[in-house]
């Protein structure tokens, strides 16, 4: 019988003799390599279920997406049940988790070569039940594409499975199908739209085996990439049509194409930084950036030659061919709807 104090509770001292009495009868002959079935031809069913509570990183360059994830695991160990009544009532107790069987569950399309979540403790009920949720930082490899930069959704997945273990031996069951997300904690860069998890299996010649896929649909905060990247570019656009606005003697007009030139040079080496270098994927953005660069160099080569021929006089040049005057001072100015270059010249009157 369980020692009772005056106020009716059961006191601490004889509470722990009966835990420690409960640790010795479970452990004194458990062998934690072996699974847990009365049987050898028994299937270990677990429970598997995942848990953000924090979206770390989305690295474009590398493709990677880093996450802290706590991995949610429940079970059946025959091993490990007892009458509460024989233990002073004691139904629950935590036990480390390097003391008994656990699933090798790991994440397969890991990158930085860590398969595992940390060592913590499970919590272990009367009736065999055991719960363990380690925490885990992962790395996933993420396959990025970056065409609509920055208005881009993403999709990475994450799959998860046993690492020795066939169907037959350890099945995986989808607790449930949305990632808990109530303690995520927000993101400045990205948000996710939308996470799911669904039961797949891999088969070979002898053994099926068993997986558990999750789906992270994230799409990125497109304010600050608006702000201090496509606004300036489209400003920089419309700077290289004012170009052609300024008189021909003012020697501004090479200086801004110039300027403009560099600053999108800058813009692009910007998003070449972010973006991964590949070439089966070239964003919106990028080859917008290009071909602006590239009416930006005619403009330039406009100019000068603008330029060239504001400053040439019959002192350094020939005089103009006739057929070169009756076609751009005659003919074309009528076709543009303007002057000729000979009724500029006369007075108003005359006109």
């Amino acid at each position: 019988m369980t020692k009772v104090s005056n106020s009716g509770l059961a006191e601490p001292s004889f509470i722990a003799k009966h835990e420690d009495s409960l640790f010795k009868d479970l452990f004194q002959d458990y062998e934690r390599w072996v699974r847990p079935v009365e049987h050898l031809n028994d299937k270990i069913k677990i429970k598997f279920g995942l848990a953000i509570s924090q979206l770390v990183d989305v690295d474009e360059k590398n493709q990677l997406m880093t996450t802290n994830v706590w991995l949610k695991q429940e079970w059946i160990d025959v091993k490990l049940r007892w009458n509460p009544d024989d233990y002073g009532g004691i139904k629950v107790i935590r036990v480390p988790s390097g003391s008994l069987w656990t699933p090798d569950i790991v994440l397969f399309d890991n990158a930085d070569g860590r398969f595992e979540g940390a060592s913590t403790k499970t919590v272990v009920r009367y009736d065999g039940t055991v719960t363990w949720t380690p925490p885990a930082n992962y790395k996933s490899s993420c396959t990025i594409d970056v065409t609509f930069f920055p208005f881009d959704l993403q999709n990475c997945s994450m799959k998860f499975g046993s690492w020795t273990y066939d169907g037959s031996q350890v099945d995986i069951i989808l607790e449930d199908q949305d990632v808990d997300k109530r303690d995520f904690f927000d993101n400045g860069e990205w948000e996710i739209v939308s996470a799911t998890g669904s039961k797949g299996n891999r088969t070979d010649r002898c053994c099926w085996y068993p997986y558990i896929t999750y789906s992270f649909v994230i799409k990125r905060l497109p304010l600050f990439y608006t702000l201090f990247l496509i606004i300036p570019c489209i400003g920089l656009s419309f700077l290289t049509v004012l170009v052609f606005y300024l008189p021909s003697n003012e020697g501004e007009k090479i200086c801004l194409c110039t300027s403009v030139l560099v600053s999108l040079t800058v813009f692009l080496l910007v998003i070449e930084e972010i973006i991964p270098s590949s070439s089966k994927v070239i964003p919106l953005i990028g080859e917008y950036l290009v071909f602006t660069m590239i009416f930006v160099t005619l403009s330039i080569m406009v100019t000068v030659f603008a330029i060239n021929i504001h400053h040439r006089s019959s002192s350094t040049h020939n005089a103009m061919a006739p057929w070169v005057r009756k076609i751009f001072l005659h003919r074309l100015p009528k076709l543009l709807c303007m002057r000729s270059h000979v009724d500029r010249l006369l007075p108003i009157g005359n006109s």
